[in-house]
């Protein structure tokens, strides 16, 4: 993501989530608990567009994308959206099926650690979100379901036939997509779909804790990372590791890798920061 600008300005407000920033980490918050956090239009395109801003301003070193009340997200709210859907052309229904997948790719494309903390429900477009960040730390009442099938859409959707066969395999992935059962968090630590089982209650400080942890450390290289993850998904082996030696080239001549030469030489803890 670019981080030159254009005329706009920062968004001050966003008023589908809830934003807060500390020492370079973002919180971000979705905030309707009386719907579990449903999706509406306005949700999406908020996130979308915050992803944007935080992209450009390289200022988060790492960002936690929690829910309030008693789920991470139940996914698009069935009146705002799936009623609003059925009376929608197609050039409309792309617009926001693109929407959506926008989203996703602000979560994989962003130059920081994404960190979902999931507690309860994560289900259709929720359990989408949490499954694009890079981490998913969940307590044991988190319950993932990729349910667009049960609705007669299918499972492919915002990305999910792309990312969760890379995460959990085909054969997992394919269940999950195809049925759209729910999985509890002891089955979903399992097969990989999850990268932390915390105790009950304790999902959003483990992931506030982790993203200091990553705001504290090389930023740059974990913005590298992150992008060679993603890019490298569909590459042959020959181009991923011609691609990992110009990054690490580029790298080595970064403040980062000699600030760690005189770390270890004088005996002290390196001092990031993030160049």
């Amino acid at each position: 993501m670019s981080p030159f600008t254009g005329s706009a300005t920062r968004t001050e407000r966003w008023r589908h989530l809830r934003v807060t920033f500390d020492d370079g980490v973002a919180t971000i918050t979705l905030a309707r608990p009386e719907k579990l956090n449903a999706l509406t239009f306005g949700a999406y395109a908020d996130l979308r567009d915050l992803l944007a801003e935080l992209s450009r301003e390289r200022a988060v070193r790492a960002l936690v994308l929690g829910g309030e009340g008693r789920g991470f997200c139940s996914g698009g709210d069935v009146d705002e959206i799936i009623g609003a859907t059925l009376s929608m052309d197609t050039a409309q229904l792309l617009d926001f099926n693109r929407m959506t997948g926008q989203t996703v790719r602000a979560l994989r494309e962003c130059p920081f650690p994404v960190i979902a903390a999931v507690h309860g429900v994560a289900a259709g477009a929720g359990a989408v979100l949490a499954l694009a960040a890079d981490f998913r730390i969940a307590d044991p009442t988190a319950r993932f379901a990729f349910l667009f099938t049960r609705v007669g859409l299918s499972g492919g959707d915002m990305g999910a036939a792309y990312l969760l066969p890379r995460v959990v395999g085909l054969g997992h992935a394919t269940r999950l997509l195809m049925l759209g059962d729910p999985v509890g968090a002891a089955e979903a630590e399992r097969i990989g779909l999850i990268s932390e089982l915390t105790e009950e209650g304790a999902a959003s400080t483990r992931a506030a804790a982790l993203a200091r942890r990553l705001a504290e450390g090389p930023a740059l290289a974990h913005a590298q990372t992150k992008a060679l993850l993603t890019a490298e998904l569909d590459m042959p082996l020959a181009a991923s590791v011609e691609m990992d030696a110009a990054t690490q080239a580029l790298l080595m001549h970064g403040e980062d890798y000699a600030e760690f030469h005189a770390a270890f030489t004088e005996k002290r803890p390196a001092k990031w920061r993030g160049r």
